[in-house]
């Protein structure tokens, strides 16, 4: 007679694939877990998929994670604040993103989607606050700082490859079940092929608030905000070096 507790027996197995929006996860990473370094976030956001693998219900076996973002700029940028140009390739953003996605380029079943930046559209703007201020007079000219300025930069791609990526793995069927990491309702209609294909899809907004259209169109959340200890992922059996992934 077993003593193992009723929920690590007797689970279906089922195939799965997590998707990450690569700029999504890195705000809500920052927002929830603080500032790290590239080498730490990559071992982050594998920890995080992993611990997305456990459930009560069903055996997941990691397919594979595609990892969908855009590599840096290394654009020149002029900034009308400063009155000069700034050199976006020599900045601590553009080090950090590059370290970053070659961590992940390192990890197991790792898949990197990448887009393409938009150079024709990288540029400072000013924040919409600030500007409000400044044409209600309550701010002058003179007032205005760095903060009063962001760099707006625009991916070209990275949407469309989720989508398509999601269609081919339904209309394939490579996979059973889709962890979407993300909280944008771009996705609602591929979500929707997908699950007319007999694909479970489940959102992981960590945290977020989502909308009612993408609510509407997924089979459940796995709503996590907490990381897991690599103890607490060996005893769910989500740790990677376990042969089921």
């Amino acid at each position: 007679m077993t003593d193992l507790p009723i929920e690590r027996i007797d689970k279906h197995e089922i195939k799965t694939a997590i998707l990450v929006d690569g700029g999504f996860y890195k705000t809500r990473a920052q927002y929830l877990w603080g500032t790290k370094t590239p080498a730490e976030r990559a071992e982050e956001l594998r920890n995080y998929c992993f611990s997305l693998l456990w459930s009560k219900y069903e055996k997941r076996n990691l397919y594979r994670i595609f990892y969908y973002d855009c590599p840096p700029s290394s654009k020149k940028v002029y900034h009308p604040l400063l009155d000069k140009t700034t050199d976006l390739g020599k900045s601590d953003v553009y080090k950090w993103q590059t370290v970053f996605l070659n961590e992940l380029r390192s990890k197991r079943k790792f898949a990197l989607r990448l887009g393409e930046l938009s150079d024709e559209a990288t540029r400072y703007m000013m924040n919409y606050d600030s500007m409000k201020s400044l044409l209600r007079g309550t701010t002058q000219v003179g007032d205005l700082a760095e903060k009063d300025f962001r760099l707006d930069i625009v991916q070209k791609g990275v949407d469309m490859r989720i989508g398509v990526d999601i269609t081919y793995l339904a209309l394939k069927k490579q996979v059973d079940q889709i962890i979407l990491i993300s909280g944008d309702s771009d996705f609602v209609p591929a979500a929707k092929l997908a699950r007319r294909e007999g694909i479970d899809m489940i959102l992981a907004p960590m945290g977020a608030t989502i909308k009612d259209n993408l609510h509407e169109h997924i089979d459940g959340l796995a709503n996590k905000t907490v990381l897991p200890s690599h103890k607490q992922q060996t005893a769910t059996g989500t740790d990677p070096l376990e042969p089921t992934c």
